[in-house]
This record gives structure tokens, C-alpha cells and sequence, in this order.
């Protein structure tokens, strides 16, 4: 028996349904499996980083843009901190080290948001207890705000009897720009050396 032409039609059209629904499918199945999982924050598409400049630690002028081809930690803090700074250079030494031989791929800046206090020595000197590799930025006042202000960085002086002077209260969070140089992740306030190497590898194989 001859099959009816809207019979065929019928099939064509559902046959191609089920095809589009497969590809989409699949394409959820490839993005799920290619993109990182983070004990962060991924931030897709990522976001462009203007080109801002400080003084280095190591008394030469750069921009978070110089580090392209390398994944950049940056870190707001300052060397006076009490807690949250050296426990989070402590803790991305302690991850840098679990890379291996991909370490030097990975750049920690720190970015300092006392500048009255932190000098180009003393944050090189400050920083060295930690990771020799490990640059940090200071300079004037109002660039290091207009760099805080790109990445939501919320930082204030606060009067202290502390015997290290006033505090300064910060944002504890760590911001991940890619290879190529864009703000691609947010790292919260508390990971574990081992949870924020594996997010550095995730974001190493993009």
C-alpha cells in the first residue's frame, strides 16, 4: 500500500523535530563538560579590565593587563591586615605550589588599598614571606579607588587602638582574570589551598 503524502510529511517533520531537539541536547551536554566547575564564581562572558596603572613592588610601573597569557589572581588588601590578608597570601602560596609545573602560569597581584602606609619595599618585603613571585601594586589614592571601584571592591579606613594603627576594611574576595586578561572568576573569602588550585587548573585549561 502506497504511503499517503501527508503520512511522509508527518514523519519528515517529526524526524527533524527529534534532530533539533538531539543537537540541543548534545550542546548542553558539550557546555556542561567543557565548562570549569568552580568551588568559585564563573562569570560568562567575562568582563574587560581597563587598563589601569600602579606601582609595582618591584618599582616598575604596571596594569593587571600586562600578565596576558598567564591566569591573574588580584587581591585587595593591605600589609597591616591582621587576618584576612595573611591568610589569603598564605592559602594561594600553598595553592601555587600544588600546580607544579604550570605554577608559572599563574600570577598573584596584591593590590594594596593603604597606600599611605604601603610602600613599593614594604609590600616586596611583605610579600616575599609568602611567594617571591607574588607582585603588589600601590600608588596613588585615587587610581588604586578607580581600580576598586571596576571590580566592586568596597574598602574604608577605620580608627583602631590596634598597636598596628587604623584598620582598614576591605572586601575579602579574590578576582581571577584569564589568559587574556579579562575578570573570568570570583574566589570567595575561605577556600581551602586545595579547592583554589583545582579552580586555578579548571581555569588554566580554558
Amino acid at each position: 500500500m502506497p504511503t499517503r503524502p501527508w503520512l511522509r510529511r508527518l514523519v519528515v517533520a517529526e524526524l527533524a523535530a527529534i534532530a533539533i531537539v538531539l543537537a540541543v541536547v548534545g550542546w548542553y551536554v558539550w557546555q556542561s563538560r567543557s565548562a570549569p566547575s568552580l568551588n568559585g564564581t564563573l562569570l560568562d562572558p567575562p568582563q574587560e579590565i581597563p587598563t589601569i596603572q600602579l606601582t609595582g613592588s618591584d618599582g616598575q610601573p604596571h596594569a593587571l593587563t600586562d600578565f596576558q597569557g598567564k591566569v591573574t589572581v588580584v587581591f585587595f588588601g593591605y600589609t597591616h591586615c591582621p587576618d584576612v590578608c595573611p591568610m589569603t597570601a598564605s592559602t594561594m602560596a600553598r595553592a601555587r605550589a600544588m600546580l607544579g609545573n604550570q605554577a608559572d602560569r599563574v600570577q598573584l597581584v596584591f593590590v594594596s588599598v593603604d597606600p599611605e602606609r604601603d610602600s613599593p619595599e614594604r609590600l616586596a618585603s611583605y610579600l616575599a614571606k609568602y611567594d617571591p613571585t607574588f607582585l603588589g601594586l600601590t600608588g596613588d589614592e585615587e587610581r588604586i579607588r578607580e581600580l576598586a571601584t571596576v571590580f566592586g571592591v568596597h574598602y574604608a579606613k577605620v580608627e583602631s587602638t590596634s598597636a598596628l594603627g587604623y584598620l582598614v576594611e576591605h572586601t575579602s574576595s579574590s578576582f581571577v582574570l584569564d589568559t587574556q586578561g579579562k575578570l573570568r572568576a570570583v574566589l570567595p573569602f575561605g577556600l581551602t589551598p586545595e579547592q583554589m588550585a583545582s579552580d586555578l587548573r579548571a581555569l588554566l585549561r580554558r
